[in-house]
C-alpha cells in the first residue's frame, strides 16, 4: 500500500532532516542565498537579495510539499552539528499512481562533493519507497545544470530524456528540463551504491 509522506525527520549518520519551518530561513539563505547556488537554474535561477525576500517567495512554494531543512549531524570540517546546509524536498505526490518527485535540492557550495548529498537522498529515497511504498521517484534538472545531472546519474538514475521550453525562469527565460527516475524495483541497488558512497 503507498501512503503521503508524514513530514517526519528524517535522520542518519551524516545528516537530519527537518521540515522547514518559517524562522529557518535566515540561516538557509545563509546557506544557500548566492549566486553561485542558483548560477545552474536553481530556484529559478535568480538568487534572492536578502533571507526576507526568501522566506516571502518560498513559504507559499514549501507548504505544497514536503521540503526540508538539511543540517549536520555532528561536528566536522564542513560545520558544526546542528548547521542547515542546505534544501531538498519531496512533492507532486500522486498516491493512486505511486509516483513522486525529489527535488527542489539545493547546497552551500562548501559542501558540493562531499557525502551531504547521497546521505540526504538515501534518508528521503528510503522514506520514499520503503516507509511510504511508492513506485516510482522522479529527479530531474535543467539542461544547461550539467553538474546536477552528473550528480543524479551518479545516484543510478535513469535518464528518461528532456521536456523543452518545460518551465519558465525567473530572468524571463524557458529551461529545457532533463527528467530522471528510479523504480521500486531498482531501488535496492541504488541503496547500495548510495551506502557504499558514504562509507568511503
Amino acid at each position: 500500500m503507498t501512503i503521503a509522506p508524514d513530514g517526519r525527520s528524517l535522520v542518519g549518520e551524516v545528516v537530519r532532516l527537518d521540515r522547514l519551518q518559517d524562522n529557518d530561513y535566515d540561516e538557509l539563505y545563509a546557506a544557500i542565498g548566492n549566486e553561485q547556488v542558483y548560477a545552474g537554474g536553481f530556484g529559478g535561477g535568480v538568487a534572492p537579495k536578502s533571507a526576507a525576500e526568501m522566506r516571502e517567495s518560498w513559504i507559499p512554494a514549501a507548504a505544497k510539499r514536503f521540503a526540508y531543512g538539511v543540517r549536520l549531524v555532528a561536528d566536522s570540517p564542513l560545520g558544526a552539528a546542528g548547521t542547515l546546509i542546505g534544501t531538498s524536498s519531496l512533492g507532486d505526490v500522486d498516491v493512486p499512481n505511486e509516483r513522486i518527485h525529489l527535488g527542489w535540492t539545493g547546497y552551500a557550495p562548501s559542501v558540493w562533493g562531499t557525502a551531504v548529498n547521497p546521505a540526504a537522498k538515501l534518508l528521503l529515497m528510503k522514506h520514499a519507497f520503503e516507509d511510504c511504498g511508492f513506485g516510482r521517484l522522479k529527479i530531474q534538472t535543467g539542461l544547461k545544470n550539467t553538474h546536477s545531472q552528473a550528480a543524479i546519474a551518479k545516484l543510478g538514475a535513469t535518464r528518461e530524456g528532456v521536456l523543452r521550453r518545460h518551465m519558465a525562469q525567473a530572468d524571463g527565460s524557458w529551461r529545457d528540463t532533463v527528467v530522471f527516475s528510479i523504480l521500486a524495483d531498482e531501488w535496492p541497488e541504488v541503496r547500495k551504491r548510495l551506502e557504499e558512497r558514504i562509507n568511503r
